[in-house]
């Protein structure tokens, strides 16, 4: 989401991935927002283009989360003066960024809402922690967010599946902080895992070991998908391992198969695009390379402009599929021109200049 942290040479390969997932945010987001929905007698083929582009778009928060752990491994990498200091405080502004869109987002967040940004804000703050541990140490640590994820759902206990008033309430006990442990859209359980896997692909692509992520990828995909099958198919009554790989719409709360899908498709993405930028670099000006490095000013212009400012205008969940669509692509390609019109002024004014400004 964040700007990836320069290295000697910047992967632009990631930045398109970034931009990649720019789009699925979008487009899942817009879809869901405007559209008004199935009408009598329609089932969800009948608006194959738009169902599709919607399930799609669950990439988005696993490759955002993800990414800003392979960038802040990157950054550290890099070996810059002051990283530890410059990591704390982008992570600090990063989470009041989020702040800032629980505020102007009263129809979605509460001020003690937890959202992506609070998410990679968070473990971009403890990096400095992160940065000390060995790679099998922050293996270890992705699966003791995965056990504890389970652990405190079931202590909660946390219902399937969570609405967005439940993440949005601040009046049960633990108020934020239960939001920000486990039950707001992306808690600490299990999305930190997400980072810190993150974080150890990031080395490996350093040191150009592009199959260590993929192996991460297909390791993470095998226990997600193995798991679901053999809890569910062979019939375990057990209630962690039922919590751990049950599977619903959505992603709130997010269980252990869950996880598992979602990071080790992230993953054999990242490894996927990192190894071809050493067969074939793409230039800084690409398309997705430049709405890549507007993620962050694009998350946050979006969800206020298609969330809030739809409803005064009776756009909000009112519109035809087909016309829905045509928003989306229309929104995504003037946001495709301006990028690269902003990058002649290094994207000046825009959330990641802010953050690089204040933060460093």
């Amino acid at each position: 989401m964040t700007d990836s942290p320069p290295t000697r040479r910047r992967l632009l390969a990631l930045d398109a991935l970034r931009g990649i997932a720019v789009f699925l945010m979008i487009e899942q987001h817009v879809g869901i927002w405007l559209w008004r929905g199935l009408a009598r007698g329609e089932t969800q083929l009948d608006h194959p283009f738009l169902v599709g582009f919607n399930a799609l778009g669950g990439m988005a928060a696993p490759l955002f989360v993800s990414l800003a752990g392979v960038g802040s491994a990157l950054f550290v990498a890099a070996g810059r003066p002051r990283t530890d200091i410059t990591l704390v405080r982008r992570g600090v502004v990063l989470m009041l960024f989020g702040t800032a869109l629980n505020f102007m987002t009263p129809s979605w967040f509460s001020w003690g809402s937890w959202f992506v940004l609070h998410m990679m804000g968070f473990a971009m703050a403890m990096a400095p922690v992160w940065r000390r541990l060995s790679t099998r140490v922050l293996l270890l640590g992705c699966v003791a967010v995965l056990v504890a994820t389970v652990a405190v759902q079931l202590w909660l206990p946390t219902p399937i599946p969570l609405t967005n008033p439940r993440m949005r309430d601040v009046s049960m006990v633990g108020g934020p902080l239960r939001l920000a442990l486990a039950e707001g859209q992306f808690p600490i359980l299990p999305w930190l895992c997400f980072y810190l896997a993150g974080f150890c692909a990031g080395r490996w692509i350093k040191a150009g070991a592009y199959g260590r992520v993929a192996l991460l990828g297909l390791a993470f995909l095998a226990v997600g998908g193995l798991g679901r099958l053999l809890v569910y198919e062979v019939g375990i009554d057990n209630p962690w391992l039922q919590r751990a790989f049950e599977l619903h719409l959505g992603f709130y709360p997010a269980s252990v198969a869950i996880v598992g899908l979602l990071l080790g498709g992230a993953l054999l993405l990242i490894a996927l695009v990192s190894w071809s930028e050493t067969r074939r670099r793409i230039g800084d000006n690409h398309p997705l390379v430049t709405l890549g490095r507007i993620s962050l000013t694009l998350l946050m212009l979006h969800v206020v402009l298609f969330r809030e400012a739809s409803r005064p205008i009776e756009w909000w969940r009112n519109l035809s599929a087909e016309f829905t669509l045509a928003v989306i692509f229309s929104f995504v390609v003037v946001a495709l021109l301006f990028s690269r019109w902003w990058q002649r002024s290094g994207y000046r004014f825009g959330a990641e200049w802010l953050l690089r400004k204040i933060a460093g």
